[in-house]
């Protein structure tokens, strides 16, 4: 189909067995004053396993009728995809015959500004090539400023427009080199505590599948920018051992925001402060022995040396 021109962004919502948390996420954004106007496609991943098939179809209940958006279709896998490829594939898809994008996935629980907050900045930095994402999570971390930018992208309730979309390089070895060659390790690495680049040569060797830490390099290496918010329009309610790629912890809870009154002017230049700020939280969040983070951190440098050099 063809996108209302003027209308909210199309909303993707990627959803697999989690019955209450979808439920609660679209209650969530239905609670949006401009959910109505906004078309919301649901793409809903087969089983990967027998285990799963009840999961699913319950699933699949919840979002079977969804009303209260202008449009609202989904879209079954008949196999199991995974996260990654069901995002990249699934986003691809809307942004061939739309210009940009709000993406959910089936834990997260927005505020009733959500909508206002992305649409509002989609509009606002369309032509602005050195945004490249809108995101809607922010940490519990006191003091950061109420809106600000920091380098690469993000995953929590977030926003794209196509022209930035197609700077998405699924090949994580290729994303890896280019950092290395253009000096950014480093300060790549301190985005998530010193865990990034971790990671990214997990993702390579096979031991996870994320989506999400290629799109945050592939906009990192071409120095483009994420607006954030320092207090969040989102909750991850997945944090509970139920999902497949999380552990329980409620280090990452927050009660979202409920007013916005609109951006205000920001210089579209890294928050360096607030970089600093987040990087701390990650640190606090990974503490662990002195030694077991040298051993790890010394195991990880030589694979992603091994992977530089020979792929």
């Amino acid at each position: 189909m063809r996108w209302k021109t003027g209308a909210p962004a199309p909303i993707a919502l990627f959803v697999y067995n989690r019955p209450s948390h979808t439920e609660q996420t679209i209650i969530a954004l239905r609670e949006n004053a401009e959910s109505r106007d906004s078309d919301l496609v649901v793409f809903s991943d087969g089983p990967r396993s027998a285990a799963d098939e009840i999961k699913v179809r319950q699933t699949r209940a919840v979002i079977a009728d969804v009303s209260g958006f202008r449009s609202a279709r989904v879209v079954h896998r008949s196999e199991n995809w995974g996260l990654a490829r069901s995002i990249i594939s699934g986003v691809s898809q809307i942004l061939a015959s739309a210009d940009r994008i709000i993406v959910l996935e089936d834990d997260m629980v927005t505020s009733p500004q959500f909508l206002n907050y992305v649409n509002t900045a989609l509009d606002l930095y369309s032509a602005e090539p050195a945004v490249a994402c809108v995101h809607a999570y922010m940490y519990p971390i006191e003091g950061l400023p109420p809106f600000f930018f920091i380098r690469g992208g993000d995953c929590w309730g977030w926003a794209t427009w196509r022209n930035r979309w197609n700077l998405m390089d699924q090949d994580g070895t290729h994303l890896l080199r280019a950092l290395h060659q253009k000096g950014l390790l480093r300060a790549f690495n301190k985005t998530g505590g010193d865990g990034m680049v971790r990671m990214l040569t997990d993702q390579i060797r096979g031991k996870n599948s994320s989506w999400a830490i290629r799109w945050h390099a592939s906009l990192f290496a071409a120095g483009k920018l994420t607006l954030q918010p320092g207090r969040s329009f989102v909750r991850n309610i997945g944090l509970d051992n139920l999902g497949t790629h999380c552990e329980a912890t409620n280090q990452f809870d927050v009660v979202p925001e409920q007013e916005f009154s609109g951006l205000p002017e920001l210089a579209v230049v890294e928050d360096q402060d607030s970089v600093e700020k987040i990087r701390q939280f990650h640190k606090g969040r990974l503490k662990s022995r002195w030694y077991r983070r040298a051993m790890r951190q010394i195991v990880d440098e030589v694979q992603m040396r091994k992977i530089i050099r020979y792929g």
